[in-house]
């Protein structure tokens, strides 16, 4: 069994790990592609489903973001014109969000700085394409 102290200290180079990659993260993306990590990540799930949109719920459910912080995510995104919402006709309850034509662009753009990031701190080389 591990140790208590050796148990938080994984823990906390998980999280060092995390931040320093995030940060680098964060910076390329904005800088470069002017999306944030998280409107990144949500482009990413909405375009790595196999449907042409999705429910919001659903979205919140695979993601690390609140409901009220997706929300404003996807919101970001509508604004730059990189997603759309619309209701769902059987339950007007229900919003999904799909991608837009520009927003495949700039995410195909962003991918391989994502990638490459990921693949310079993870210690991989960066897959093509």
């Amino acid at each position: 069994m591990t140790s208590e102290p050796a148990l938080v200290e994984r823990w906390r180079s998980l999280l060092s790990s995390y931040n320093e990659v995030a940060g680098h993260l964060e910076r390329a993306l904005q800088e470069t592609h002017g999306l944030t990590m998280g409107e990144f990540e949500t482009l990413d799930r909405l375009i790595t489903v196999t449907c042409e949109k999705r429910r919001m719920q659903e979205l919140a459910a695979d993601m690390y973001l609140s409901q009220s912080a997706l929300s404003r995510t996807v919101a970001r995104l509508e604004k730059g014109g990189l997603v759309r919402r619309s209701l769902c006709e059987d339950d007007r309850r229900g919003i999904f969000v799909s991608v837009t034509e520009e927003g495949l662009q700039r995410h195909a753009d962003a991918r391989a700085t994502h990638r490459a990031i990921l693949a310079e701190h993870l210690g991989t080389s960066a897959p093509a394409g």
